[in-house]
């Protein structure tokens, strides 16, 4: 098992920005190529700020909802989804929800 990697550089980011990087590593149909390319965070290094800022026992809940999803990860997806949101989501732009 490879060890996870501490965010070094990537520290600089602000309390909204980790609380959406958070939100979309909970939810189950953002895969972590989103969070890569709004970011630049890798897995690694998404994995090691969840470890940081959560608690211990809802960490290792999500760790465990991670390895048993197929959709947060781009290679195990189906052949037919090639989006990083439900098209009845939102637009998001520059980590900004559009409103309603």
């Amino acid at each position: 098992m490879k060890p996870i990697t501490p965010i070094t550089e990537k520290e600089n980011l602000s309390d909204i920005q980790i609380d959406r990087i958070i939100e979309m590593a909970w939810e189950d149909r953002t895969p972590f190529d989103a969070i890569k390319f709004q970011f630049g965070l890798s897995e690694a290094d998404v994995k090691a700020l969840m470890k940081r800022e959560l608690k211990f026992s809802s960490y290792k809940l999500w760790r465990e909802r991670v390895e048993s999803s197929k959709t947060k990860h781009v290679a195990k997806r189906v052949e037919g989804i090639d989006r990083f949101k439900c098209n009845l989501q939102r637009a998001i732009t520059n980590n900004k929800i559009s409103k309603r």
